[in-house]
């Protein structure tokens, strides 16, 4: 298997830039993200189709004999059926979320095996996962530093005209529906960025040596994080909450990201 470690690593990026795309058309409704996605994941079935002939043609070895190759199979099986219902059916929520188990699964699949060879590839892999699972973490929160800034320049620029202000600062500050809608731009895109470094994250915890815990304050804390952008993303397209009160919101709910990073950081076992 992991002879070809980087195109399991290929899979992986198609992947998550696939579940990015259906998040994005999920909440929008956005047809040309889910374009793109839909041929991303379509690439993923290639390359996964590619390899299960191999393990049927070449090995002589159907991948359902064991746990792990079955889970390599199921993966492949969802990621059909994601595209068959895309293609034909528009059911957003199905989709997506069938999407966000395919690639738990299909990370589970390669981590596990990885652990199991215990070569230098599959350490490395296993290593990749730790290092992906923080760099996605901290992209994501950059994403919401900047919905938060766009959040506070929309609060000063509403209270300057509110005011009637009217001075250089106010046209520098930039136009309050650009600045609201640049601010839920960033949350849309940092949300799928933070859900998939937690799948990471936690299926590295499963298959490293070190010590992993559901109650470590770290954890707990990023999901707390995830849950309060889902209420944000809810509040906004479900409720249609938008301008002044959704961005009082969105500076609490940067205030929980701080929290997280710098308190519960430090109180965690084995995070920074």
């Amino acid at each position: 298997m992991l002879e070809f470690k980087w195109v399991y690593e290929l899979i992986l990026f198609l992947y998550g830039l696939s579940l990015i795309g259906y998040f994005i058309d999920f909440v929008q409704n956005n047809r040309k993200a889910n374009i793109a996605a839909f041929w991303l994941l379509s690439m993923v079935w290639i390359l996964q189709t590619f390899f299960l002939l191999s393990q049927v043609f070449i090995k002589e070895n159907f991948p359902i004999m064991t746990v792990y190759d079955g889970l390599y199979f199921y993966a492949w099986i969802l990621v059909t059926f994601s595209l068959i219902i895309n293609k034909l059916f528009r059911v957003d929520f199905l989709v997506f979320f069938t999407n966000v188990v395919g690639f738990l699964i299909m990370i589970i699949h390669i981590s596990t095996r990885a652990q199991n060879i215990l070569d230098n590839r599959g350490v490395a892999l296993v290593n990749e996962l730790l290092v992906i699972h923080i760099s996605l973490a901290i992209v994501s929160y950059g994403f919401f530093t900047l919905s938060f800034i766009f959040s506070i320049m929309y609060l000063l620029q509403y209270r300057l005209l509110k005011k009637k202000k009217w001075n250089a600062k106010l046209f520098r500050l930039g136009d309050l529906t650009k600045l609201d809608h640049f601010s839920y731009i960033a949350v849309i895109l940092g949300v799928p960025l933070l859900l998939i470094a937690i799948i990471l994250g936690v299926v590295w915890g499963y298959v490293s040596t070190d010590v992993f815990y559901w109650y470590d304050s770290k954890t707990l804390g990023s999901l707390l994080v995830l849950t309060v952008y889902i209420i944000y993303l809810i509040l906004r397209v479900v409720k249609g909450y938008q301008g002044r009160a959704i961005s009082i919101f969105n500076s609490a709910a940067f205030l929980f990201l701080l929290i997280n990073f710098f308190l519960f950081g430090s109180l965690s076992n084995f995070h920074f």
